[in-house]
């Protein structure tokens, strides 16, 4: 079995089990820190991807990925302040089982919940993604301009409120890509006189400032948060309040493996992301349940939601590695490290990079088991050491660090500049409600989408065309515009029912 080979890959050298076990637990920590989030850490963590070999670097990013996704419950519970924005639905039921002094039951039942869809999700990238790969790969430059165009399409106008937004947020982060030498023809391109910019705008720095820069830029604007502090409700001393009951476990089975399957199939579904299955999970869940607890306790609410959020991760590699079209925001990111090793991005990846991607799905697994251990004994530790840092000291840390991070990568003082005004522009997209993820994606993909439609016109002289003679092409051309009217028509229905509600109130 190829996953065979993959352990064989990972516990080949040292290295590569050690960030593995080293990434579980830097997202452990990342994300049961309220605002720093799982992206803003593999952010942080890029520069150093640099100086690892491939797996080693695949399995850092990953596995902090992964095991963030956990962490984030963790505040949740305890204070009502989840560390991941996926987390909210967690802490709906979570928190008020804090407050009875079943913290304990609550934290616990998460990560089981977590390591269980987590376990689902990584079976079916193991098992599926290669097999989806074998098809993918079949496709030719026209078809993955048509990919290309549907995950842009599809990613701007599923995430945030607006799709206009999501659009320009999109549109901006292909134009950034096109900065730099044609690759192709080797025209140099809005470059403006500056050598740094011949190879293009360099990813970390850009990274570094929409994501870490601008959330230190809004902390700081929203000065009360930095001055928060947190409290732990006092626990229960009765044994059953501290543990998820064998009756309690089989009562939320069928509500984890239902939520695990909603994950799953969101988390394939570009732009969607662990939030969005979370909250769909967590009241489905909810709908069919027979309890009254639901708000005040209910750990079945638990369960659906930290089995869902979970699922996600193993399944939004499934696109980026069949298609090569990220399926969220980190995996965006793990595609930018595929790319700085020189790794094919998409079906290829199967035959070129074999060992480095089942050695990957290997850290995976161990990452689970690592998060399910720790989480399970230590999560109240975790807690305890979060109420003891005040926040105010955490982002003049990470402050510096995003300009050391940024320099070590070549270092230039140039890249140190860009990061900072790229922390300013990310702090006014966010201001204006513009999509970082829509932006973010659309950079990374974009030299791939550009080079495919170069191909593509290269290919024969009927210009856009040939398009027609294509039916798999024009199946995703019509599955991204079809989204893009479903879209549009949502958000009309939604204004309109606004303004009828609004003359009714008056």
């Amino acid at each position: 079995m190829q996953i065979i080979d993959g352990f064989t890959a990972l516990f080949g050298n040292w290295q590569p089990v050690f960030f593995a076990i080293f990434g579980t637990l830097i997202g452990l920590a990342a994300g049961a820190i309220p605002g720093l989030t799982g992206s803003t850490t593999i952010a942080l963590l890029l520069p150093v991807t640099f100086y690892l070999d491939p797996l080693s670097a695949l399995a850092l990013i990953y596995t902090v990925s992964k095991s963030s996704d956990f962490a984030g419950s963790i505040p949740g519970i305890l204070f009502n302040t989840p560390g991941t924005p996926q987390a909210a639905a967690t802490s709906q039921e979570g928190y008020p089982l804090t407050l009875q002094g079943k913290q304990g039951k609550a934290m616990k039942m998460a990560v089981i919940a977590s390591a269980q869809g987590d376990f689902l999700s990584e079976l079916l990238l193991i098992f599926g993604a290669a097999y989806l790969a074998g098809y993918a790969a079949k496709m030719g430059p026209p078809e993955y301009v048509a990919v290309y165009f549907c995950a842009f399409i599809v990613i701007a106008s599923v995430i945030g409120d607006s799709v206009m937004k999501g659009l320009l947020s999109t549109l901006f982060g292909l134009l950034l890509a096109l900065i730099g030498a044609d690759a192709i023809t080797g025209f140099e391109r809005f470059d403006f006189g500056f050598d740094y910019l011949l190879e293009g705008l360099s990813l970390v720095p850009v990274l570094l400032g929409v994501l870490v820069m601008s959330e230190i830029f809004s902390r700081v604007m929203e000065r009360g948060q930095l001055e928060s502090d947190h409290k732990i409700a006092p626990e229960s001393d009765k044994p059953e309040d501290r543990h998820v009951t064998w009756a309690e476990y089989k009562r939320c089975f069928p509500v984890m493996l239902r939520s695990s399957a909603i994950g799953t199939i969101i988390g394939m579904l570009p732009g969607l992301g662990a939030t969005i299955a979370s909250f769909v999970a967590y009241g489905e869940a909810r709908r069919v349940s027979k309890s009254d607890k639901w708000g005040k306790g209910e750990i079945e609410g638990i369960a659906a939601a930290e089995a869902s959020n979970n699922a996600t991760s193993g399944a939004n590699l499934i696109p980026l590695l069949t298609l090569g079209i990220p399926g969220s925001t980190t995996a965006a990111m793990l595609a930018g490290v595929m790319v700085i090793h020189g790794m094919s991005v998409g079906p290829l990846v199967f035959i070129e990079s074999y060992d480095l991607i089942y050695g990957l799905f290997a850290a995976g697994l161990l990452c689970i088991f690592t998060y399910l251990v720790v989480g399970y004994f230590g999560s109240g530790l975790v807690g305890r050491a979060i109420a003891m840092i005040p926040v105010r000291m955490i982002y003049p840390f990470i402050f510096v660090t995003c300009f050391v991070a940024a320099y070590a990568v070549r270092g230039a003082v140039f890249d140190m500049v860009v990061m900072f005004l790229f922390g300013l522009v990310g702090y006014g997209m966010r201001r204006t409600g513009m999509s970082l993820p829509a932006f973010i994606i659309a950079f990374i993909l974009g030299h791939g989408a550009e080079a495919s439609l170069r191909r593509t016109m290269l290919l024969d002289d009927d210009g856009i065309l040939i398009f027609l003679e294509r039916p798999i092409a024009l199946a995703f051309f019509a599955i991204g515009i079809f989204t893009i009217v479903m879209r549009v028509n949502a958000a009309r229905k939604k204004s309109r029912a606004r303004a009828l509600s609004g003359g009714v109130d008056e």
